[in-house]
């Protein structure tokens, strides 16, 4: 199977590997860019299990030994990247890179040595035949400028990118990022995961090796709160009247082999909530004299109340988690006024979400409130989310990789033996 450009996609996020050709609406595989090894036995007996192999329906993956190539978002392993994308390339889009180009989305700032060790993997491991690098916030603006050219008319806006390993807000002019406007918080949808496990093995059962359960049951099941203390007053309540209360299922590898929560609709009483509470009442009613008899649970059952919004809430309080940086909305307003005066209010009336963090609901909502009043008064404050927050850099690189100059843009293969990955990256202008 090839594509009908001949170039190669790829987007090599810390937590998803998004992959396809140039000029498709949508990657052909999304897989984790992990490997794992299922728990016990004969450690040389188990086998790996690689990017979509742990998607399978009928993969347990409990207490699973993960081994990632990328940590902090930055490559840091090749030998495990390069079975990911063996896997990837030779399986699922099942292509041969000796006859293609490939498109990289690399994270911003990667130091040359990291630079050096990719395009080894790329020309000497691979083989591919021409190599283009871009950054995620200069996609994110070239696929909505695209989608929407009315709302972009300035050719400017503030990409907010909630990744894996970081979270970045990079203003975006004519197609390039501004580096020196970027600024970047070290907080990511990995460190509100590994939260979330302390949270859960402090207050009932230890998960701190089920990585990819408290993933998904934090997917599934978390959301950003537009009143905190009031929600910290319900969520005392008891079992029957906490809107927030919900269980979540673990696999027992016999019965079922994924988890999953015990029942969505429980899950999103909160829905039906007012936005706007008052926590004095709220106080008056955990006072009343209620039945406090906790319910029985199972031995692989585990509840979520309050934990489901003071995770994301990290994002707004990252001191709370002992990262001694601003939240989300001083960030922007940070990477904002780094910028040329003139540019300032059209970057606030052109805020772009993307990022998988940003799938929590309400945090669009919750964001503009902590954002109206850090700007001026007479600047209008706009956010958008992206239609999809997961795959928006992707189809910028599909756009990309599509596009009548794509070529010129690359550096060939016996260009890079020519002259070696250092003088071919001037090319690249981050």
């Amino acid at each position: 199977m090839t594509g009908g450009s001949g170039v190669v996609v790829i987007d090599n996020g810390g937590g998803l590997l998004k992959a396809g050709f140039g000029g498709d609406n949508d990657p052909i595989a999304v897989v984790p860019n992990c490997m794992a090894k299922p728990p016990g036995g004969n450690a040389s007996s188990k086998k790996w299990l690689v990017a979509d192999q742990l998607q399978a329906e009928d993969v347990d993956v409990t207490g699973m030994t993960l081994k990632r190539p990328i940590d902090r978002g930055y490559l840091i392993n090749t030998e495990v990247q390069r079975d990911v994308w063996e896997r990837v390339l030779r399986n699922l889009l099942q292509v041969d890179p000796t006859n293609s180009s490939l498109l990289l989305v690399e994270p911003m700032f990667n130091p040359p040595v990291i630079q050096h060790a990719t395009d080894e993997l790329v020309f000497e491991e691979f083989g591919f035949k021409s190599l283009c690098v871009a950054d995620g916030p200069s996609l994110v603006h070239l696929y909505e400028a695209s989608r929407q050219p009315t709302l972009f008319r300035a050719q400017c806006s503030l990409v907010v990118d909630c990744g894996f390993s970081f979270t970045h807000a990079s203003p975006v002019l004519q197609n390039f990022t501004l580096n020196y406007g970027v600024r970047r918080m070290d907080l990511g949808g990995k460190a509100l995961t590994n939260y979330l496990k302390e949270l859960v093995s402090y207050r009932s059962l230890n998960v701190m090796d089920e990585t990819l359960l408290i993933d998904d049951a934090k997917e599934k099941l978390c959301f950003v709160s537009l009143d905190v203390p009031g929600d910290l007053c319900l969520a005392r309540l008891s079992f029957k009247d906490n809107p927030f209360r919900c269980s979540y299922i673990l696999p027992d590898g016999i019965t079922y082999k994924k988890g999953f929560v015990k029942d969505m609709d429980e899950a999103l009483r909160y829905r039906t909530l007012p936005q706007e509470s008052d926590s004095n009442d709220h106080a008056m009613d955990t006072n009343k004299s209620e039945d406090r008899k906790k319910p029985e649970l199972s031995q692989n059952e585990f509840v979520l109340t309050n934990e489901r919004f003071l995770v994301p809430e990290m994002l707004f309080h990252p001191i709370d988690l002992g990262i001694n940086q601003a939240g989300l909305a001083e960030c922007i307003v940070r990477a904002v006024q780094a910028c040329h005066p003139y540019l300032q209010p059209v970057l606030f009336e052109s805020i772009i979400l993307t990022g998988g963090s940003t799938l929590f609901p309400r945090l669009t909502e919750r964001l503009e409130r902590e954002l109206r009043p850090l700007v001026p008064d007479d600047y209008k404050v706009k956010i958008t989310r992206q239609e999809n927050p997961i795959l928006g850099v992707w189809r910028g690189g599909s756009i990309l990789a599509s596009s009548p100059d794509f070529k010129s843009m690359c550096i060939t293969k016996s260009e890079y033996e020519e002259m070696g990955s250092a003088r071919c990256r001037r090319r690249f202008f981050h």
